[in-house]
């Protein structure tokens, strides 16, 4: 990704790249802390995560099981990323390529989610249950924080980015109601993680269409600058109809696979943490007002660049952009093959964390 942002950007791509690459380097070295603190509390030392798993060394040291979860939860936040580690997306997404975006948004941002559910909960089940609330709280300051400055930008790929961290706030708002035992039951907890999950392959889809559109947009235009554009759905209807089905997914329209994960994580969320669930479901207004406040100024209105210089979608950009979104809608209306997959781990993971 650095060599990627770096040699293919625009804009500032050396800068952003290395703000990049000093983060994510920052957060691997914290997290191998949180990794080397498991493996001397383990008898026999082990780097096993099944073993880990079942052992839970760090249960009975309080204080080193909240130190190993905060290397571990901030190495892996960084990665995310969520709120305060969140400022190198924006400027990485920027001023990556269409591509290099779509990577980052499809693959990279769930090596940090991953583990959340992977390795911070099974292995330090106490520490999760202990500082469960402050981790929701987390979540939701992301989910608000994101949708608010993302309202506020006029960089269409910069909106985009910041989204991102808004839908990274629904997937630790679950998993972090998760970790809440007392007044809640084990179905509403299992419910929470299978919506984060969901939500980790419904952002994977949606936002990295969302990038490959908005490298159609510089492509025609020169500019990510909303404000530039306008009346583009007469001319371009192929390019408006696809970033209108990833617009609607985003902000969690229902029969697109934003709406199956965001449903299942306020549901799996609400007796856990209802005054919490409640304020992350402003967040999906905020990002319909700026999702419908994005599609209006670019498609709607007076036509403001040559005509020329407007081409559509073309087959190759179709190709690449219209399977992502068609897989979202297969999830949106029918979500049980993958949810069939999902659950069972979902299950298991709740147990442990319940232990």
């Amino acid at each position: 990704m650095y060599f990627i942002i770096a040699g293919w950007g625009h804009g500032e791509p050396q800068k952003a790249a290395l703000k990049f690459f000093l983060y994510t380097f920052v957060g691997s070295m914290v997290l191998l802390l949180g990794f080397i603190g498991l493996y001397l509390a383990a008898d026999p030392n082990t780097f096993d995560m099944i073993e880990l798993a079942r052992a839970r060394p760090l249960d009975d040291s309080p204080v080193l099981g909240g130190l190993a979860l905060l290397a571990v939860g901030i190495g892996l936040a960084i990665k995310t990323p969520t709120i305060p580690f969140h400022t190198w997306l924006p400027p990485a997404h920027t001023e990556a390529p269409a591509a290099g975006s779509a990577i980052l948004a499809g693959v990279l941002l769930k090596m940090g989610t991953y583990g959340f559910v992977r390795i911070a909960m099974p292995m330090l089940p106490e520490a999760w249950r202990s500082y469960a609330w402050v981790i929701v709280v987390i979540g939701v300051i992301s989910v608000l924080y994101g949708a608010l400055v993302a309202l506020a930008q006029t960089n269409f790929k910069r909106m985009v980015a910041y989204t991102s961290i808004n839908h990274m706030g629904y997937i630790i708002l679950g998993v972090g109601a998760a970790g809440i035992i007392a007044g809640t039951d084990e179905q509403a907890r299992s419910l929470a993680v299978t919506g984060a999950v969901v939500q980790m392959v419904s952002h994977g889809l949606l936002t990295a269409a969302m990038f490959l559109l908005a490298g159609v947009m510089l492509d025609r235009g020169g500019t990510y600058d909303m404000r530039e554009y306008g009346g583009l759905a007469g001319p371009t209807p192929r390019f408006a109809g696809l970033t209108a089905v990833a617009a609607f997914g985003g902000l969690g329209l229902p029969g697109l696979s934003g709406f199956i994960a965001e449903f299942q994580v306020f549901t799996g969320s609400l007796s856990a943490a209802p005054v919490p669930t409640v304020l992350a479901f402003f967040g999906i207004l905020i990002s319909a007002a700026l999702f419908l406040w994005a599609l209006q100024r670019i498609f709607m209105g007076e036509l403001r660049m040559p005509v020329p210089r407007i081409k559509d979608v073309n087959a190759t950009e179709m190709s690449a952009i219209a399977p992502l979104l068609a897989l979202s809608i297969v999830i949106g209306v029918f979500p049980r093959f993958l949810l069939d997959v999902i659950e069972p781990a979902s299950r298991a993971l709740v147990d442990l964390v319940a232990r």
